[in-house]
């Protein structure tokens, strides 16, 4: 990394405040934009550092030609329980149906590679999830991959649905996603996650990590991708997700 410690934590600070402030605002400036991913994830370990946050999850997907799909879900954005507090835009807030992997122990910094029996050993549950998506920027699309790496890839926080079977869970490549208010819509999307085992990104999060000099946490939930893209639903109203058959969530977001 060749950026300047001052630039990263100048970029952070920005972050930061408008995450506290639950706002968003035009690009960073010029000089602190994040030159390369191990900036921006600096940016991102910097903003939790200042928000004073524990990481109560991870954001992951298998790596893209330009970048790496990694970002720390602050702990006090992780949420369970209905009605759901989110930062809304014009009444609607923005979901991704994926799968929540919950760690039962720590998978800690290592000299040794993690192998997949060694992440799935320390899966304790498997849960329906939905990402909250939300920016610190007011163009996210403008910003670009890099900064909006810094930003946390889009990620506002997580709420994390009812247990599911684990063994239908790692086999739920394909399914369909049946989002229902209580108005009476219904959408049913054609669900696919992005990779053919939805716990291959956990994988590469393990190892990732573990390269850097950093690990995994017993209670942390990992996501690792969405099952039908993002989806704007409605804040002040029941909705209703089926993930195909593993189960059913039901939230009001307010």
């Amino acid at each position: 990394m060749s950026q300047a410690p001052s630039l990263i934590a100048d970029a952070a600070r920005i972050l930061a405040a408008r995450r506290k402030g639950s706002e968003h605002g035009p690009r960073l400036p010029e000089a602190c934009r994040p030159i390369d991913v191990d900036s921006a994830l600096a940016m991102q370990a910097a903003v939790t550092e200042q928000l004073g946050e524990s990481i109560g999850g991870w954001k992951c997907g298998t790596p893209i030609e330009h970048g790496v799909i990694i970002a720390p879900i602050h702990a006090g954005t992780v949420r369970s329980g209905s009605p759901c507090t989110v930062v809304t835009t014009d009444g609607q807030i923005r979901v991704e149906p994926e799968l929540a992997f919950i760690l039962g122990h720590d998978l800690p910094a290592r000299d040794e590679p993690y192998s997949p029996h060694d992440v799935d050993a320390a899966i304790v549950r498997t849960h329906l999830a939905l990402e909250l998506i939300g920016s610190r920027y007011s163009n996210p699309a403008e910003a670009g991959f890099l900064e909006n790496l810094a930003d946390g890839l889009l990620n506002q926080g997580l709420f994390i649905g009812p247990q599911v079977d684990r063994e239908k869970a790692y086999a739920a490549c394909t399914m369909a996603i049946h989002v229902c208010h209580e108005t009476g819509e219904e959408r049913i999307l054609d669900g696919r996650h992005p990779n053919a085992d939805p716990r291959a990104p956990l994988y590469w999060l393990a190892e990732f990590l573990r390269s850097k000099g950093n690990g995994l946490k017993a209670g942390q939930a990992v996501i690792t991708g969405s099952y039908a893209g993002s989806v704007d639903v409605p804040a002040g109203k029941d909705i209703t997700i089926r993930y195909g058959e593993l189960g059913v969530l039901t939230v009001r977001f307010v």
